[in-house]
This record gives C-alpha cells, sequence and structure tokens, in this order.
C-alpha cells in the first residue's frame, strides 16, 4: 500500500512539473507545441490555387483586404447549396455599405461536372457579386482540406443523374488577413446572419 501512494504520489508531482515548464519555462511549450498551434482561433482556411468562372486562375491571395463568405457546395446540389446561397445573396443586399467589405465565394466540390460555364451560370442567379471557384480534382481536394470540409461523391439511386455529393454546409467568414473570423449554418436566417455580420465587420 505505501509503494502504491509514493507511486502516485511520484506521478502527481510529475505532471505538476511537467505543467508548470510549460507555463514558466521559456521555449518548453513553443517546443512542444505545433507552430501553428492558434488558442481560442479555429485552424480553418489557407492557400488555395482555383479557377474562377471567368476562366481566370486566382488565388487566396487575390482576396486580401478583403472579408470573404465562403461555401463549399456543388450546382447539381438539389437543396442545401441554392438555399444557403439565397441567404447569403439576401443578407448582403441588407446589410448595406458594409456588404462592400465582403466578396461572397463558392467553391464546388464537384469539379468533373462544374466547369467555368457552368458555374458562371450558376452563380449569376444568385448574386452579381459570388465568385464561383473550380479546379481540378486535386486543387479543390486542397482547398477543402484547408477549410475541413467533408465531401464525397455517393451514388444517387432517387436521381437519374449518376452520382451526388455528401458534404458539410457551412458558411465561413474570413478576414482580410485570410484568417478564420466565424461560421454560419446553411439553416441560418438572413435577418440572424445580417445581425451577426453586422456586429463583425
Amino acid at each position: 500500500m505505501r509503494k502504491l501512494r509514493i507511486a502516485i504520489w511520484a506521478v502527481c508531482a510529475f505532471a505538476v512539473g511537467a505543467i508548470a515548464a510549460l507555463v514558466l519555462i521559456p521555449g518548453v511549450r513553443e517546443g512542444l507545441l505545433p507552430k501553428d498551434a492558434s488558442f481560442g482561433r479555429a485552424l480553418v482556411g489557407g492557400p488555395f490555387s482555383l479557377i474562377d468562372h471567368t476562366g481566370k486562375r486566382v488565388t487566396d491571395k487575390d482576396f486580401r483586404g478583403r472579408y470573404m463568405l465562403v461555401m463549399f457546395g456543388f450546382t447539381y446540389c438539389p437543396d442545401i447549396c441554392p438555399s444557403g446561397l439565397q441567404v447569403v445573396a439576401a443578407a448582403l443586399d441588407k446589410l448595406g455599405p458594409k456588404a462592400e467589405k465582403i466578396t461572397p465565394v463558392f467553391i464546388t466540390v464537384d469539379p468533373e461536372r462544374d466547369t467555368p460555364q457552368q458555374m458562371a451560370y450558376y452563380v449569376a442567379s444568385f448574386h452579381p457579386r459570388l465568385i464561383g471557384l473550380t479546379g481540378t480534382l486535386a486543387e479543390v481536394d486542397a482547398a477543402a482540406k484547408a477549410y475541413r470540409v467533408y465531401y464525397k461523391k455517393v451514388r444517387d439511386e432517387s436521381s437519374s443523374a449518376p452520382y451526388t455529393i455528401d458534404h458539410s454546409a457551412l458558411i465561413y467568414l474570413m478576414g482580410p488577413d485570410g484568417s478564420y473570423v466565424a461560421h454560419f449554418s446553411h439553416t441560418t436566417g438572413v435577418e440572424a446572419m445580417v445581425a451577426r455580420l453586422d456586429k463583425l465587420l
């Protein structure tokens, strides 16, 4: 029993010492934690290189200095994507002058079907400032990974289309420096989005 108590005390002492080292000794915390660790801020977003709906290659750096509202989806999406983009478009129209600070961006997760021409036709039906982005499968996959977006091609038994895409459906607000600011669910209402954007911008 005495040996057990000694072992427990030794473990506790080691844990306390390790915590103290992390807090008090310069360089220890930096050496043990990842260089890009970000406390209190989601690790969402990052570099990408894609083709916009006009056929021009763009990167994340082309959007610096402006906020972005970023949504991933695909043009053949039957419900989540169009409803989410309708909310984004309506919120921008209701936000007033502050909306000029925001570039709305729709990134496809279905580059096989979503060509620049298809994207141009699609984004024009929602908002004149909405930018559609596509690219190779590798380029789209890299962008999706940077934004922590899940997507997967699946067989659609209820449709004549050969497949559909399961995907996450968050709308990200990215800051002028490209960093994550906030996110919205695709079910967020127009008024709620407007109110939050008004506070964040």
